[in-house]
């Protein structure tokens, strides 16, 4: 089993603790992006990824393919041209006030890449499962246009191929509708990952609102089933559960649903949210992760949650988690003791 990621890695700059931008002059600087937080997670808990982009030729690009190294992913198609790195700035947000995140990514490397840039046949040689997230194609024409081509060229090669269906309003900016291309991408999944609201932007899905009320399953799932009858390859959707009561505390679950039945999870409370961006890679990590070695689609979905919950008390992108600490997290110990 070996799993290809595609998309953008970024400069992460972050204010410090949760103040706000530029309240002191400084910013703690990490990695971060959707496909390379799920290669990191996976290579984390002993499965080999490879995490396929296109990187700045200087320096940053250097120290972001040496920190991807260092977390045991392999950067063998990662290519380097002349550009910038994307960056995005974030600010932890508190009680009622919500995190924000704000992109600077436009002309990046990856932003400007051309055909025949990344060889999708060497890329995808020897791999098993293709992921990709619906950031990538916000970003660019061309990046829309490579994304669709590594989608088909995936499931040309018998690859199983899943697809997060990230919607981010900020990013499509270059005249053509999310759903325009998302649903092209689509039909060569064969899971499909989001939330309610993943659904709806990135596919034009009806479904419920999570705003204001508690989880309505049966809707979530008659959303799902929705998705699975548009698109006939597509084998699951899954389908992330969160309930936001303020910006420090989530209740947290999820659901699988098939053709033929459905799975919900068990349901977290996260009461102090230390950063939660990133926890939505980390539940695809943990999905592709439990369906690749547990062979059981309820002990999957399980384990994904339990990998999102514990992301959800990281600093940073990356869930720098070990498979030890999920199994606890799943066997019931969630007391947080000191282990001594």
């Amino acid at each position: 089993m070996s799993i290809a990621t595609f998309g953008e890695i970024m400069l992460r700059l972050k204010s410090p603790g949760q103040e706000r931008l530029l309240q002191t002059p400084s910013f703690e600087a990490t990695f971060g992006g959707s496909e390379g937080n799920v290669a990191v997670a996976l290579s984390r808990l002993g499965l080999p990824a490879r995490f396929i982009t296109v990187l700045p030729e200087n320096q940053i690009g250097r120290e972001c393919l040496r920190e991807l190294s260092f977390h045991g992913v392999d950067v063998s198609a990662i290519k380097f041209k002349k550009g910038r790195m994307g960056i995005y700035f974030f600010e932890n947000g508190a009680n009622q006030r919500p995190s924000n995140v704000i992109y600077d990514r436009e002309n990046s490397a990856l932003w400007k890449i051309l055909p025949g840039d990344i060889d999708w046949r060497e890329s995808l040689k020897d791999q098993t499962w293709f992921h990709v997230s619906g950031i990538t194609p916000a970003l660019s024409k061309n990046c829309a246009d490579e994304t669709v081509k590594a989608a088909r060229m995936a499931t040309e090669k018998g690859l199983t191929v899943s697809f997060d269906l990230n919607y981010r309003a900020k990013l499509w900016n270059y005249g053509v509708e999310a759903r325009v291309v998302m649903s092209e991408i689509a039909q060569y999944a064969d899971i499909l990952i989001g939330n309610e609201e993943d659904y709806q932007k990135s596919l034009g899905i009806e479904g419920p609102s999570a705003v204001g009320g508690k989880i309505d399953i049966d809707a979530y799932q008659a959303m799902c089933e929705r998705a699975l009858r548009r698109y006939p390859k597509a084998k699951m959707a899954a389908v992330t559960l969160r309930e936001s009561f303020s910006a420090d505390s989530n209740d947290w679950s999820g659901m699988v649903v098939l053709r033929e039945e459905r799975f919900v999870s068990r349901t977290y409370h996260i009461a102090d949210i230390v950063d939660r961006v990133g926890a939505g890679d980390s539940f695809s990590a943990g999905l592709i992760y439990g369906l690749s070695t547990l062979k059981d689609v309820g002990a999957a979905l399980e384990y994904a949650v339990a990998l999102s919950c514990l992301k959800h008390s990281i600093q940073g992108d990356f869930a720098l988690v070990e498979k030890g600490e999920v199994e606890k997290l799943l066997g019931g110990d969630s007391s947080g003791r000191v282990q001594r």
